[in-house]
């Protein structure tokens, strides 16, 4: 039968939990957006730091030197350092890990200044729970040191085992330090010399980027700002100004960017959400239900009784078709919105799996047009 579609706004957010597609009432479709969360600043950015150190103070869960001999290396190395002559000496500790240490320097980022880093064990630790990270010099893609981490080692997850068995919860072999590091070396930038900027935007569109410039010129005067392509926008520094202030000042300039039509897929999870833009032609959309069980049910055949013969084993094969109820068909009229959609799926009752079908089979037909990207 055909069922009616009701007209109803919002945002469609569909969960493998869910039994049905869910519209919702969230903030309007183009809500107004600061310009500082649409663009990034050229220059601007930060610099992946990286170092290879070495977790002490482990409860018996550190590497394994025989397989680790590295470790054992950077042990000794270490301790030379401080003066403890390990040469022609056995040390077979398993408290130490070597691991990698990992940070990003943020732009701007003075001397002195605490940052964040991650410690990922490189050898055949079993947990970095309780260690703590040694003076680690961290160097950037030209060598160079610019941070130096130490601290205790923060862990998430945990191990535990038995006789019987072992449990593992989260990566026990990674941590953090928050603030871990600290900043020795400041990356040479002179933001306040610079004539003008690039504002790249983080989802390059043509409308985006051409209201991005008419509200850069209406804030600051025509021609401080040029639209080059859609994913950047070039804004003039007025002789005389501080570059650092009229940054201040625009960051906080709103407008409504313009978002294309689509349709993002976790296959995993049965996740679904579609953007507000999304339209659908004019097309019908039935659900069938078919099942087919197969069972085997094999006989023995015996002999007459004092006959000639062996027993024998006959097959015998149940094949049950259940078509189920007769399937549902919704119409959708011609340019239907998002929550036309909404409702017409959920009149078919259908699972979130189906769902996934049904509008990878729209897009096939032609019938959905909006961009659909599988995960």
């Amino acid at each position: 039968m055909t069922k009616p579609l009701a007209p109803r706004l919002g945002t469609l957010l569909l969960g493998a939990a869910l039994g049905c597609l869910c519209a919702l009432t969230p903030l309007p479709a183009h809500a107004d957006v600061r310009l500082k969360d649409l663009v990034s600043v050229e220059g601007v950015r930060g610099n992946d730091l990286i170092g290879y150190g070495l977790v002490v103070g482990l409860d018996g869960t550190g590497d394994t030197l025989r397989n680790s001999p590295y470790t054992e290396e950077a042990l000794a190395s270490l301790l030379q350092r401080l003066g403890v002559n390990v040469q022609d000496e056995t040390f077979r500790p398993d408290n130490v890990a070597a691991v990698l240490v990992t940070g990003v320097l943020p732009p701007f980022a003075r001397e002195g200044s605490e940052i964040d880093i991650t410690v990922s064990s490189i050898g055949d630790a079993e947990d970095l729970t309780g260690g703590t990270l040694v003076m680690t010099p961290l160097t950037a893609a030209n060598g160079d040191v610019y941070a130096v981490a130490q601290g205790p080692v923060l862990i998430s997850g945990f191990q535990a085992e038995g006789d019987g068995g072992s449990i593992t919860q989260g990566t026990p072999t990674v941590g953090t330090i928050p603030g871990g590091a600290r900043v020795e070396r400041e990356v040479p930038f002179s933001f306040g010399n610079l004539p003008g900027v690039d504002l790249a935007l983080d989802n390059p569109d043509f409308t985006t980027a051409a209201r991005i410039e008419d509200v850069l010129n209406e804030s600051l005067g025509a021609g401080t700002a040029e639209l080059r392509d859609a994913g950047t926008v070039y804004l003039h520094f007025a002789e005389g100004r501080n570059p650092a202030r009229i940054m201040s000042e625009i960051e906080r300039l709103t407008l409504k960017p313009d978002t294309p039509a689509r349709v993002v897929i976790d296959q995993r999870s049965g996740t679904i959400v579609l953007g507000s833009e999304v339209r659908v032609s004019a097309v019908a959309i039935a659900q069938g239900k078919l099942s087919i069980a197969i069972a085997e049910n094999p006989v023995a055949a015996q002999p007459a009784p004092f006959g000639q013969g062996q027993t024998a084993v006959l097959p015998r094969t149940d094949i049950a078709v259940d078509q189920g109820t007769p399937g549902s068909v919704a119409m959708l009229e011609e340019a239907v919105t998002l929550s036309d959609l909404v409702s017409g799926l959920n009149s078919l009752g259908v699972t979130p799996r189906g769902i996934i079908d049904i509008l990878k089979s729209m897009k096939a037909a032609g019938a959905l047009h909006a961009e659909l990207v599988l995960q």
